[in-house]
């Protein structure tokens, strides 16, 4: 059981007032929570593109002035190279999404780097996949396939940018470095616990006899 704060107690004590101030703002556009399903990264990418957000989770997720409807799909570049769709993905699904446009907002870290807009024409392809895939497997929803950031940019329309430099390797080249300081971090503490050292993987090599 933790007896004292953590060193950096009262550091986050003085953040929080604008945290709280940050999902007042959200709370007030329909975002209930900053901190799930992508909320804080959503609120920035309605306001960037001057749209309303719709309340719900299975309808699209915003509109704007005109009344047209829109899927927002954000990714972390520092994390990953793909945007995440449904988990649930069936015609059902499909037949909603072939219905509106499209945004996508690349953020490195909480930092809004780009926003692309894709039409329904150029995503037309990938969706008959998904759908050819359902029928394939018996009616089986697929989990959560994936959009590459790769086909965004190629297939899309730049409609953001922050005015900084963006090259898509550079993120490549600190996912990786993250991935080996996450993994260095991780073998300290076990070898504090008392852990045996896990053994590096073989990349399908037989052992050596």
């Amino acid at each position: 059981m933790a007896t004292k704060r953590h060193a950096e107690w009262e550091r986050l004590q003085k953040l929080l007032p604008a945290v709280l101030e940050y999902q007042k703002l959200a709370t007030e556009h329909g975002i209930n929570d900053i901190f799930q399903d992508n909320g804080g990264k959503i609120l920035q990418m309605l306001f960037a593109l001057n749209l309303q957000g719709l309340p719900g989770r299975e309808g699209n997720d915003a509109v704007d002035a005109d009344g047209l409807e829109y899927e927002l799909k954000s990714v972390n570049i520092a994390l990953t190279p793909n945007f995440s769709t449904h988990h649930h993905i069936n015609p059902t699904i499909l037949a909603k999404y072939k219905q509106v446009g499209w945004y996508f907002a690349v953020f490195q870290d909480i930092e809004m780097r780009r926003i692309y807009h894709v039409g329904t024409d150029k995503l037309a392809a990938i969706f008959d996949q998904w759908e050819k895939k359902w029928h394939g497997s018996g009616g089986k929803d697929i989990n959560n396939p994936k959009i590459p950031l790769t086909f965004v940019m190629e297939n899309g329309t730049e409609v953001y940018e922050d005015g900084k430099p963006f090259d898509p390797s550079e993120a490549a080249k600190l996912r990786a470095a993250r991935k080996r300081e996450a993994a260095r971090i991780k073998a300290e503490a076990d070898e504090r616990a008392g852990k045996p050292p896990v053994p590096r993987k073989t990349r399908g090599r037989l052992p050596k006899k």
